[in-house]
């Protein structure tokens, strides 16, 4: 089911808000689309105004950085070992920002969007 990412038809202090249109289109969010393990697969997204969203559908593989020797390698995900979001997460092996994933160098915690940005960026735990 669609979003409505318009403006509420309530005030802060709980009245009402007379609203002067009914809801646009435009105004509609997109279904959340979680991104899992697996064969790494992006969508391209059109948004407003022809610009583009890269989706990362499923993902094997990220761009974990060290913190101490400022270097960045492209290594296998294992597994999502936490995921502050949602516990069940981690069930599913969802990631999202702040998913700490084990990855071959160690455990990572990922600092990209993957469903917004379409790549999977670590920073070493």
């Amino acid at each position: 089911m669609a979003q409505w990412q318009g403006r509420s038809i309530r005030k802060v202090s709980g009245g009402r808000i007379r609203l002067h249109r009914k809801k646009r289109k435009f105004e509609i969010g997109r279904e959340k689309q979680f991104t899992t393990m697996g064969q790494n697969k992006t969508i391209i997204i059109r948004t407003m105004g022809n610009n583009k969203k890269i989706r990362q559908i499923h993902a094997d593989l990220a761009n974990v950085t060290n913190p101490k020797t400022k270097k960045t390698t492209r290594v296998k995900i294992l597994t999502v070992a936490e995921n502050s979001a949602n516990p069940f997460y981690v069930r599913r092996n969802i990631m999202n920002k702040g998913a700490i994933i084990d990855t071959e160098l160690g455990k990572a915690r990922i600092t990209s969007r993957p469903g917004q940005h379409g790549i999977v960026n670590a920073i070493l735990v």
